[in-house]
C-alpha cells in the first residue's frame, strides 16, 4: 500500500528536502506552504497522514489542525519550536497524534510517521472485531478483557494492547523498536527496556511457564511474535 502524505511548512528548503527523503520510502507525498494552501489540499484530497508545521503564514498551525479536526481524522504529526511545550500541549488537545520538536533528525520523522500509520492500522483491525478468538484466547475488545480456556485474565492497559497486537497478527515477528513505536508512540520514544519489561510482565500472566513460553515467543535477535496454530477468528 502506499500511503499519501501532506507536509505543510513554510521553509521551502525544508520542504523540498523532507518531500525527497519521504519520496525514498515509497510515500506519495504532496506539500503545502502555508495554512490556507493546507487547509483546502486537506479538504480536496484524502490523505493517510499529514505533517504540520505550527509557524505558517496566513493561518497557523494550530487553527490549521483545529480546523481539520473538525471534519477529518486524518492523523497529524505537528512540527513545533524547541521548548514551545505551550504549542505542544494545544497541538495535542486539538487532535494531533503526535509531534516533533525542530530541529529533527529526518530519521526520526521516518520513524514516527510509521508508527502514527502502525496504530492507525492497528486501531481498524480492532474497530472491525468486537471479539478475537485465537488458540486458547478469547479477547474482547469493547470491554478490553482477555481469557483464557475461560479464566479471564487481569491486564494492564499496555500489556492489553501488546497482546492484541501479536494475537491479530499471528507469528508475525516484531521488534522492540517497532512495538514501542506502536503501543507507545513519542511517550517513551528510544526507551526499549520498556518493551522487555512489559514482554516479561505479561509472560507471568498468560504462560504456564514464563521462563518457557507457549504463545509470547522470541526470535532471538529479532524480536518477538505470538505463535499460533490457527487463524485470527
Amino acid at each position: 500500500m502506499t500511503y499519501k502524505i501532506l507536509i505543510v511548512d513554510d521553509e521551502p528548503v525544508l520542504l523540498k528536502g523532507l518531500k525527497y527523503s519521504l519520496e525514498q520510502e515509497s510515500y506519495k507525498i504532496d506539500t503545502a506552504i502555508d495554512g490556507y494552501e493546507a487547509l483546502n489540499k486537506a479538504r480536496m484530497n484524502e490523505y493517510d497522514l499529514i505533517v504540520l508545521d505550527l509557524m505558517l503564514p496566513k493561518i497557523d498551525g494550530l487553527e490549521v489542525c483545529k480546523k481539520i479536526r473538525e471534519t477529518s481524522i486524518v492523523p497529524i504529526i505537528i512540527l513545533t519550536a524547541r521548548g514551545d511545550d505551550s504549542s505542544k500541549i494545544l497541538g495535542l488537545e486539538y487532535g494531533a497524534d503526535d509531534y516533533l520538536t525542530k530541529p529533527f533528525n529526518i530519521l526520526e520523522l521516518k520513524a514516527r510517521i510509521k508508527a502514527v500509520l502502525r496504530r492507525v492500522n492497528l486501531k481498524e483491525s480492532i474497530s472491525s472485531k468486537n471479539t478475537i478468538e485465537i488458540d486458547d484466547f478469547c479477547i474482547n475488545t469493547l470491554r478490553r478483557k482477555v481469557s483464557i480456556k475461560g479464566k479471564e485474565i487481569n491486564l494492564t492497559a499496555k500489556e492489553f494492547e501488546l497482546l492484541l497486537l501479536l494475537a491479530l497478527n499471528p507469528n508475525k515477528i516484531y521488534s522492540r523498536e517497532e512495538l514501542l513505536e506502536i503501543i507507545w508512540g513519542y511517550e517513551y520514544f528510544g526507551d526499549l527496556r520498556t518493551v522487555d519489561v512489559h514482554i516479561r510482565r505479561l509472560r507471568e500472566k498468560i504462560e504456564k511457564n514464563s521462563s518457557q513460553p507457549e504463545y509470547i515467543r522470541t526470535k532471538w535477535g529479532v524480536g518477538y511474535y505470538f505463535r499460533s496454530k490457527n487463524k485470527v477468528c
